[in-house]
């Protein structure tokens, strides 16, 4: 019985190309790794100095509010 099992870089070929199909494209971005050592103290860090900042505030709130998809 011949083996026709398909090789990782074929499977990913062939899914690459359905999507490409459906009208997709591949994007690739970098983000911070949050597993490294600090990556939370200096969350917390930059979050303390923008906590009281009346422009965030209002950021925050707008982002908020834009989040709301709920139907009314």
């Amino acid at each position: 019985m011949p083996c026709h099992a398909k090789t990782s870089k074929d499977r990913v070929k062939t899914h690459r190309r359905r999507m490409r199909a459906a009208g997709l494209k591949a994007v690739q971005i970098w983000v911070p790794d949050t597993r490294i050592p600090g990556f939370s103290e200096e969350c917390r860090r930059q979050s303390r100095i923008i906590r009281n900042d009346p422009e965030e505030v209002r950021e925050l709130e707008q982002l908020a509010e834009m989040a709301d998809w709920s139907e009314e």
